[in-house]
């Protein structure tokens, strides 16, 4: 996974994201957390953004990473791979995964910092995988007070 860095007005990253497995959250925390360190913000927000319809992302429980395993599982069995669907691709669960999951988080900046919970952390979401992907980040600073 590399990142390549574009400048504008805000502070921008797009992240390549490389999934090995059809479904998978892959832990993105610190890599962002980076990010945002060397971005020099002390407050502000970070977003994130996925632009893509069968992959998304989401914050939860990081420390264990069964958490996100058992989620995997749950994910393929509450909307299975093959099912009564008409999409003539064969992905119509991933875009209905992802569709719950969601294609984009804020998360506040403090003190130069993620402001994440004690266990939370930020994953990337693949339902279509494996792929070639982007998450895209930009960091906004609050206005001077």
């Amino acid at each position: 996974m590399g990142a390549k860095s574009t400048s504008d007005a805000g502070l921008k990253r797009t992240l390549d994201v490389r999934t090995s497995r059809r479904t998978e959250l892959k832990d993105l925390t610190a890599e962002i957390a980076k990010f945002v360190r060397d971005s020099g913000c002390a407050s502000g927000v970070c977003y994130l953004y996925v632009p893509h319809t069968t992959a998304g992302v989401l914050i939860n429980e990081g420390y264990d990473p069964d958490v996100a395993r058992d989620m995997e599982t749950a994910f393929d069995r509450l909307i299975p791979h093959k099912g009564d669907y008409r999409h003539s691709k064969g992905n119509s669960d991933s875009h209905i995964k992802t569709a719950l999951v969601g294609t984009s988080e804020v998360v506040w900046i403090e003190d130069g910092r993620l402001a994440l919970g004690q266990w939370q952390k930020i994953f990337f979401a693949e339902f279509d995988g494996p792929r070639s992907r982007e998450l895209r980040v930009r960091i906004v600073r609050d206005p001077e007070a």
